[in-house]
């Protein structure tokens, strides 16, 4: 099998899929290494750790730098955060800073990408949220999550709801789960 060089890293989103437009995505983002630095769970119940609660918080705040985005379900667990995003309205690609100039060829799909409305936030959201777990370790620069993140067009009510009943059920489901890292 051969793997791609990290400058050509198959990407994991839908081909030609503009993620500023209106609807719901899944999204989950792990840690680095997928470490259990964000807490951890106990009889079903989900414990943050201060950094897990920093996580919680630069999440909820998403919608304020992001008017027309929505939170709707999430669940920081201990090494990832799972939620769902509603873009309420049109998110045009201009919000985001102009680059280049007019005779220039169309900037390439995975900079046009980073243009739209889920990946900046959510690029935003972990540079923010590393930021504030590294100024409470004292560990500048030193990675908190994996590279990219999963995300998933949630496409009708009926997938909607059973994302939402995912979600709710992770911490309990948290002994089963492969990324599962007992507590130590």
């Amino acid at each position: 099998m051969m793997v791609p060089s990290r400058g050509h890293r198959r990407s994991l989103r839908v081909p030609g899929y503009d993620y500023s437009q209106p609807g719901a995505y899944f999204v989950t983002i792990c840690t680095h290494g997928k470490d259990a630095l964000l807490g951890k769970v106990v009889d079903g119940t989900v414990h943050l750790s201060e950094a897990g609660q920093i996580v919680q918080a630069c999440w909820e705040e998403l919608p304020t730098r992001y008017p027309e985005m929505v939170l709707d379900a999430f669940v920081v667990m201990p090494n990832h955060l799972h939620g769902i995003v509603v873009i309420a309205v049109e998110a045009a690609h201009s919000q985001a800073p102009a680059v280049g100039a007019i005779h220039e060829l169309p900037l390439p799909q995975h900079v046009q990408r980073r243009r739209m409305l889920l990946p900046r936030a959510v690029g935003y959201f972990k540079r923010n949220a590393a930021k504030r777990i590294n100024q409470l370790r004292g560990t500048p620069g030193v990675p908190v999550w994996q590279r990219n993140y999963y995300e998933r067009v949630i496409r009708n009510e009926r997938e909607l709801a059973a994302v939402r009943e995912y979600i709710a059920l992770n911490p309990l489901q948290w002994e089963l789960d492969p990324e599962h890292v007992a507590w130590t």
